[in-house]
């Protein structure tokens, strides 16, 4: 069909149907300027203008380079439409073709239909290239079918097509993208072993699986001999990024900025994904100061901030706990029209959960499902720990119920947060009949989900049911951990099976599991339990010939077993130990002490520690208190135990009857008969009524021992106080 020409008097050619692509042959050349800027649009019109022109003759080239196109451009089905209709005008596809839509297919995850691409290729009797084996390795590999990769690139050894570096890495990429970390080792090694030179990218590509494999040492070791003078392989942004994930998961956020800043010296130019990465790491540390000067630096720069870039600094907010802030970069986000997805939903999310705002995090999930995106696992399992702090139990259920109206199947982590959480609301028959439903539905448990089981079986006292659970362990196969061995020791400890716990503690050693302060506290209570307590001293020693340092209760403990086994004076080393380390005094840490110290009469040193209990008195318990005031009154020392007292007083700490008795007893031991009424009096001030035995005491006292002087006095002093109380309560 031929079109009108334009006017004569334009001075601009322009195509006879006004287009302005021109004739065919300029058309073909803006195809070809086109593509290579990437205008996929303008292309398929120029392209269509072609087809629609008088004697229009197909080319290959012209195909191959739309295929291409559609295929940088995650086009896959228009690419695929190209290849049939290229067909029917009698084009036959060649193997640029095949390569270029091999290719597409493999950008889409679509790797089945690249192998079938392969086989219509051979039977074409189209010799693959070797472009052609690396786009279908690569096709397969990307979509973490290893294995296929493997036999592909065996096939393409077996009919004569030699690999090159390229298709190395793409091996190599193939076994990082199914998580095969170690295989990609090996096969670094047989790369070495064959003098294949590696590049960048094979370096990049091995850091990422020495750091997945938790050799951190490792990997670092590649990347400084990367920045070695000599070095043939220069890092790039991928790898300085990639040890910026590195120490953002150990959790040295000063050395991941030292990297990136490390980069800059170098003179590469970070992208979005290094800058993603430093906010990242600030993120999880609740570090949103730093997190908001990275996010502003990306502006300056010149570039623009992506979903990731929102996300981490809205989890800044939330691990800061400024779950108000989260929200505002979250309106902010969709403000400057950067759409949320489901990261980022959950994140903020997990800003009100972690914060005790269970109301607003079920309201973003709410408006989550509004706003069109699905909920998955970890939206689930964030909830649940959301009611695990909020200690409301019917909401656990709630959450499950929701997970299973929505067809989200529970993982390991989601089962272990939601045992987690029955156990801290105190149901933990709920929680072990969850366990039972994570069995029936074969979804295996961790050592992490034997741990909370264990452990909150003995926070409830059901200590054979904890132990009955290493036997679930290991008919699953499931390796002991530190926590569940210290769990298990707890529960041995607790029964008194001292025997039981040296043994475990033993294998626990034997399995080159290092024992930490919980495992050693455990067995010090074991020991104490069954006043054991040579073995107890012995294993202080070992604590500290293995570097392990006590802590508050791990000191308390041992501080008993000196006291119990004879050996008060070590109470007091131990004491300048905590002090020298900094270990935070609490009221059984105290306890011990005044123990000591009545044992051996030092009681210079209980006076000057009741001034040393100033800042510890608030969080001590009514009952350590009462016990530390009986050790000094039974001792004589009513002086010291006053002052102890008003320390108590002044801290703020709620006094009961049974303190005041405490008083009332040991004062009218030593016959301080104006203190003990003046007590008494106190007492009435501070609204609590003395017992009837209270005003006995004094009154056979007065006429057992005050003699005729002072018996006369008490009785009027008495008098007085009740006609105050009788007053007062009219």
């Amino acid at each position: 069909m031929r079109s009108p020409s334009g006017s004569a008097g334009s001075g601009k050619r322009i195509s006879r149907d006004g287009t302005g692509f021109g004739s065919r042959t300029t058309g073909f050349r803006r195809i070809g300027e086109l593509s290579r800027r990437g205008c996929i649009e303008l292309c398929v019109n120029v392209f269509n203008w072609i087809k629609n022109q008088k004697n229009y003759c197909a080319r290959n080239d012209i195909y191959n380079m739309m295929i291409r196109l559609h295929a940088r451009c995650n086009r896959v089905d228009q690419a695929r439409g190209l290849f049939f209709e290229m067909q029917k005008w009698s084009c036959k596809p060649d193997a640029e073709t095949y390569n270029a839509l091999i290719n597409a297919h493999g950008r889409a995850g679509q790797w089945r239909w690249a192998m079938n691409l392969m086989d219509d290729m051979l039977r074409a009797a189209i010799a693959p290239s070797r472009s052609t084996y690396n786009n279908l390795i690569n096709a397969c590999g990307s979509s973490g079918n290893w294995r296929e990769a493997l036999e592909v690139c065996k096939k393409m050894t077996d009919n004569g097509v030699g690999p090159d570096l390229v298709t190395h890495n793409i091996v190599l990429s193939a076994y990082k993208s199914g998580r095969q970390y170690s295989k990609a080792l090996s096969y670094f090694e047989l790369m070495k072993g064959a003098k294949v030179r590696p590049d960048t990218t094979t370096f990049n590509i091995i850091i990422y699986c020495l750091s997945k494999l938790g050799q951190s040492s490792q990997a670092l070791d590649v990347f400084n001999s990367m920045r070695e003078k000599r070095a043939e392989c220069r890092p790039d942004v991928v790898t300085f990024t990639s040890i910026m994930h590195l120490y953002s998961v150990r959790g040295e956020i000063e050395n991941c900025r030292a990297v990136f800043e490390a980069m800059l010296a170098e003179g590469l130019r970070p992208n979005i994904v290094s800058y993603n990465a430093l906010m990242g790491a600030y993120a999880v540390h609740g570090m949103s100061e730093n997190a908001l000067s990275v996010f502003q630096e990306i502006k300056r720069n010149g570039m623009f901030p992506d979903v990731v870039s929102y996300t981490c600094l809205l989890n800044s907010y939330g691990r800061s706990r400024q779950p108000g802030k989260a929200k505002e970069v979250f309106l902010m986000m969709r403000k400057e029209r950067r759409k949320p997805n489901v990261v980022t939903y959950n994140a903020l999310i997990d800003a009100y959960g972690s914060n005790g705002l269970l109301a607003e995090a079920v309201g973003i999930f709410r408006q989550m499902e509004q706003d069109g995106f699905k909920p998955n696992v970890v939206s689930v399992c964030t909830l649940l720990a959301a009611c695990s702090r909020s200690g409301k139990k019917v909401n656990v259920e709630t959450v499950l119920s929701a997970a299973e109206a929505r067809g989200i199947k529970l993982n390991t982590a989601a089962y272990n947060s939601a045992i987690g959480s029955f156990i801290n609301g105190a149901e933990l028959e709920k929680a072990i009949a969850l366990y039972q439903t994570m069995k029936r539905k074969k979804v295996k448990a961790d050592s992490v989900t034997f741990t909370i089981l264990i452990s909150g079986s003995c926070r409830m006292s059901k200590y054979p049911e904890a132990i009955s659970y290493l036997k679930d362990m290991e008919d699953l196969g499931v390796p002991m951990t530190k926590e569940v061995y210290s769990s298990v020791l707890c529960a041995y400890s607790k029964q008194g099976q001292v025997t039981e716990a040296e043994s475990t503690f033993k294998q626990m050693k034997m399995a080159g599991c290092k024992p930490d302060v919980i495992a050693y506290t455990s067995m010090l209570h074991a020991y104490n339990a069954s006043e054991k307590w040579e073995k107890a001293c012995e294993l202080f020693l070992e604590m500290e010939a293995n570097g392990v340092d006590p802590d508050s209760i791990a000191c308390s403990a041992l501080m008993r077993a000196f006291n119990k086994g004879g050996e008060p004076s070590n109470v007091f080393i131990l004491m300048d130990l905590m002090r020298e380390k900094e270990v935070p005094f609490t009221g059984a840490v105290f306890f011990e002490i005044f123990s000591a110290c009545n044992t051996l009469q030092e009681w210079k040193r209980a006076t000057d520690l009741i001034q040393m209990m100033d800042p510890y008195l608030p969080s001590l318990s009514i009952g350590l208190t009462n016990q530390m005031l009986h050790l000094f009154g039974k001792s004589g020392k009513v002086e010291a135990m006053m002052k102890l007292f008003y320390k108590i007083m002044e801290s703020g700490v709620q006094i009961n009857l049974k303190t005041y008795a405490v008083l009332l007893e040991h004062l009218l031991a030593v016959g301080n008969w104006r203190k003990y009424i003046e007590v008494l009096e106190w007492m009435s001030d501070g609204g609590i009524q003395p017992s009837t035995q209270m005003y006995r005491d004094i009154i056979s006292f007065g006429e057992r021992s005050a003699g005729i002087e002072f018996e006369p006095l008490i009785r009027q002093k008495l008098e007085s106080l009740r006609n105050k109380g009788v007053s007062k309560s009219s």
